[in-house]
């Protein structure tokens, strides 16, 4: 979209748009303990494979999400794209800013000859769920499967490679 022909315009993130970032990831998750740092955003700004994507509507930011490109082997050289934090302001869900910034992640996705598109919805999301499904993405090919830090298992005796 064109912000000189549209009040919407959707860009790369800047390190200044952090505090709208984070109070984004804020409402996505309900937790005060997010925090989202300018050096990060600056250090993704020129990154190939990876897109901090928001959606500036009338001056402010309402939607963000993180677009990243996975190098493959399956299909030759094509790569596949993983969405992750993807949300949209409660106060403007339902006009249309969900379905533009999903549209803009699918054209990057062409433009790089993407195999497939995936992304992750918390179980109880079902209202995104119909969202995701309403743009053409299937919830009923695969399960995905997830494990957060906290529950990860530490060792001290890590697997060795084969290599050695």
């Amino acid at each position: 979209m064109n912000a000189e022909a549209s009040p919407t315009c959707i860009r790369r993130a800047r390190p200044n748009d952090a505090k709208g970032i984070e109070t984004l990831y804020g409402e996505l998750v309900g937790s005060t303990h997010v925090r989202v740092l300018p050096e990060r955003i600056a250090e993704l700004e020129n990154d190939t494979k990876t897109a901090l994507l928001v959606l500036e509507h009338e001056g402010a930011l309402h939607a963000t999400a993180l677009l990243i490109f996975c190098s493959d082997v399956m299909y030759g050289a094509q790569p596949f794209a993983v969405v992750e934090n993807i949300v949209v302001s409660a106060a403007l869900r339902g006009r249309g800013l969900g379905t533009a910034l999903l549209q803009r992640i699918e054209g990057e996705c062409i433009a790089r000859d993407c195999s497939k598109i995936m992304l992750l919805s918390a179980i109880e999301r079902s209202e995104a769920h119909r969202f995701f499904e309403r743009c053409g993405f299937s919830g009923s090919r695969k399960k995905g499967f997830v494990k957060y830090r906290r529950e990860f298992r530490t060792t001290s005796n890590p697997v060795t490679s084969s290599a050695q």
